[in-house]
């Protein structure tokens, strides 16, 4: 029988301090949904660390979520529900959360799919619930890195509706969904968190 576990490199390299930026902010008793959840790694790295936290991981591709699902199981946690069919630019009728987690999405999508997340993480967020953003941006219009330059330019060339977005772009987007009170962290390999707020 195939193992449908997929396996990101990036994820083994920035699970670490994604779960030191975002542990703070979560506690006990919280639901948190995950959008684009890609492999799952992210989504059970983060549940085996907070076990009194649950997780909704969520995908659009079938394959992602039998990962995300595989993944629970080996790892027997019982705090990861199974992966949603979710897109960021379709209506998530399903309930209400502390906090949106999207870890390096809004590079590998059309600008569409920030938007919508934005719309989607604001209807779906409790009162001061958190939106927790990683992934790499420009700032004031510049690259932070030689090597994220090399990486957009790699993104836009497989397809032309990605690539690494302005950060203030990104804000602007989410305050005008009624998302505020951002807080910047770098991060390590020139990439950054953003935390907003419903």
């Amino acid at each position: 029988m195939t193992d449908p576990r997929q396996f990101a490199p990036a994820a083994a390299r920035n699970r670490e301090p994604i779960l030191d930026a975002v542990r703070p902010h979560l506690r006990t008793g919280m639901k948190v949904l995950e959008i684009a959840s890609g492999s799952g790694e992210h989504a059970v790295h983060l549940a085996a660390a907070l076990p009194a936290v649950t997780f909704q991981p969520s995908d659009p591709k079938p394959e992602a979520r039998a990962s995300i699902d595989a993944w629970a199981t080996s790892l027997g946690l019982v705090n990861v529900l199974p992966a949603l069919d979710l897109d960021a630019t379709a209506d998530w009728a399903i309930g209400k959360f502390d906090a949106v987690l999207c870890i390096n999405m809004i590079h590998i999508s059309p600008w569409e799919a920030t938007v919508g997340l934005m719309r989607q993480a604001s209807a779906v967020l409790r009162p001061g619930g958190l939106l927790y953003l990683y992934g790499p941006y420009r700032r004031n219009g510049v690259h932070t890195a030689p090597s994220n330059a090399a990486f957009d330019a790699d993104l836009r060339q497989r397809d032309p509706s990605w690539g690494v977005r302005d950060l203030e772009a990104v804000i602007a987007e989410a305050n005008r969904a009624g998302l505020t009170g951002e807080d910047v962290v770098p991060m390590p390999a020139n990439n950054l968190s953003l935390f907003l707020r419903n």
